[in-house]
């Protein structure tokens, strides 16, 4: 194979086989282009949020409550568990969406230490806004794939995503870099 059409994933492991005879070398065939296609993903998101004036923390906090349907609001359990983030950054995420007018806070009923944490009109636009350019993105940059092997990777990547995680013993999802 030469250079100008080689694959540097093939590059890595033949060379890794080559000087350790022996290495196990499957997985970089799959976990590196999982690495590069999340740095291109995260990267490419975050300069189309920063066109549309949002973080993708407060994105994920809005569309959260957005999907959630009317009235649009959910308790901070209930947001850490869909958003697959830690309580505390839910907070910080709360916090900051409710300093730009983009959700209130308020006490739950019943329970003495519950938050409700509700989208208001400018955060509801800001979503609806946002969540097309990104989604219509994203679908631009996965269609040199037909229909039926995008539904065969995500069956796939749901798979390898699952059993990494029981492996793991983490059932968290953060974003790409998040510790």
């Amino acid at each position: 194979m030469d250079r100008a059409t080689s694959y540097p994933v093939e590059e890595i492991a033949a060379a890794w086989e080559r000087e350790r005879p022996g290495t196990p070398v499957s997985s970089i065939g799959i976990v590196t282009p999982i690495w590069r296609l999340a740095k291109l993903l995260g990267d490419d998101r975050r300069r189309v949020l920063a066109r549309a004036g949002v973080d993708p923390a407060t994105l994920d906090l809005l569309s959260v409550l957005r999907r959630s349907g009317e009235p649009y609001t959910l308790t901070t359990r209930e947001l850490s568990h869909r958003s697959l983030v830690t309580a505390g950054a839910v907070s910080q995420r709360v916090a900051r969406a409710e300093r730009e007018g983009l959700v209130t806070r308020r006490p739950g009923e019943g329970r003495p230490r519950t938050v409700l944490v509700e989208l208001t009109p400018a955060g509801h636009a800001l979503v609806e806004a946002t969540v097309d350019q990104v989604l219509c993105r994203e679908a631009e940059l996965i269609d040199g794939l037909s229909p039926e092997q995008q539904e065969q990777l995500a069956g796939l990547l749901r798979i390898l995503l699952q059993d990494t995680q029981r492996k793991l013993g983490d059932d968290r999802i953060g974003h790409v870099g998040e510790g």
